[in-house]
């Protein structure tokens, strides 16, 4: 079975600017997450998709011909959302939000049966993009919940800090504005003074037995285009699937048009779940 799974920060609900005026980007952004034909959709910051008897979800379940999940609680507003495509995934056999609350942004994990031995969970991931320390936790709090019905989980979205590879190009810095600097770089006490990227948030995911869809085409394949930026200074917009899932990754691609659609590029993965390694089981416990 192939799978394409569409990942994207909205923001503010594509319905907005940042400084609250209205803005109505969705249809650049329907356009933009309906182009590869998604199994799946990831959203970030579906800021007022739940107001007005759920009126911009509805909008979306239409234009793009997706069903979807409950909104995920969020404490913020800038709360997330995933969309399926009932023909290929069925219908969802969980929907957990539990501790949700634990997190800034909020989250839930939505579990499908796709033939696998085990079900296949998808978690929508924002971050805490203000503090490092407490976006680590989180970083291990989400990685967990995504195993909540075992070893098949997806986690993807806004993850807001550098990739964990160390060989990741360096963020633009001169991009980036001085409080996304001081998130996203080692204090200079602890690293000499010189400007380092933090990358102690994205290896929990990766010490947490997760791993970095585009580093890892980009290591199998040398394709550059994979570590391209998704945000204005670096790649913080990233899909992290557990190890048995790594030798399905067959595609990656950044989604950058229409120009405008958001302040971040999304992106469009491409699995074979045929190629998912079925062997290593085990039950969360």
């Amino acid at each position: 079975m192939q799978l394409t799974l569409v990942v994207q920060n909205l923001g503010h609900g594509g319905l907005r600017t940042g400084a609250g005026d209205p803005e109505d980007r969705w249809p650049a952004l329907a356009e933009r997450i309906g182009a590869p034909a998604p199994d799946v959709v990831l959203l970030q910051e579906a800021n007022g998709w739940g107001a007005n008897g759920h009126r911009q979800l509805a909008r979306a379940m239409r234009d793009l011909d997706l069903d979807a999940l409950p909104l995920a609680p969020s404490g913020t507003g800038y709360g997330t959302a995933i969309l399926y495509r009932r023909e290929t995934m069925g219908t969802w056999t969980a929907w957990n939000t539990d501790y949700a609350d634990q997190t800034l942004h909020g989250f839930g994990v939505a579990a499908f049966d796709v033939g696998l031995p085990a079900p296949l969970a998808f978690l929508s991931a924002h971050l805490d993009p203000f503090t490092p320390d407490r976006a680590r936790a989180e970083a291990k709090l989400v990685a967990t919940r995504a195993y909540r019905y075992g070893p098949y989980g997806i986690v993807a979205g806004d993850i807001n800090y550098p990739p964990a590879h160390p060989d990741s190009p360096a963020p633009d810095y001169a991009a980036m504005r001085p409080y996304n600097r001081a998130s996203r770089t080692r204090l200079p006490s602890e690293v000499g003074g010189e400007l380092v990227p933090e990358r102690r948030v994205t290896e929990m995911l990766a010490h947490s037995g997760y791993v970095d869809v585009a580093a890892h085409l980009h290591q199998t394949t040398g394709d550059p285009a994979c570590l391209r930026r998704t945000g204005n200074d670096d790649r913080i917009d990233q899909t992290w699937v557990s190890e048995p899932l790594t030798p399905a990754i067959v595609g990656y691609e950044v989604l950058d048009t229409p120009a405008g659609a958001s302040d971040h590029h999304g992106q469009a993965v491409r699995l074979d779940l045929d190629r998912v390694e079925t062997t290593s089981l085990w039950t969360y416990r």
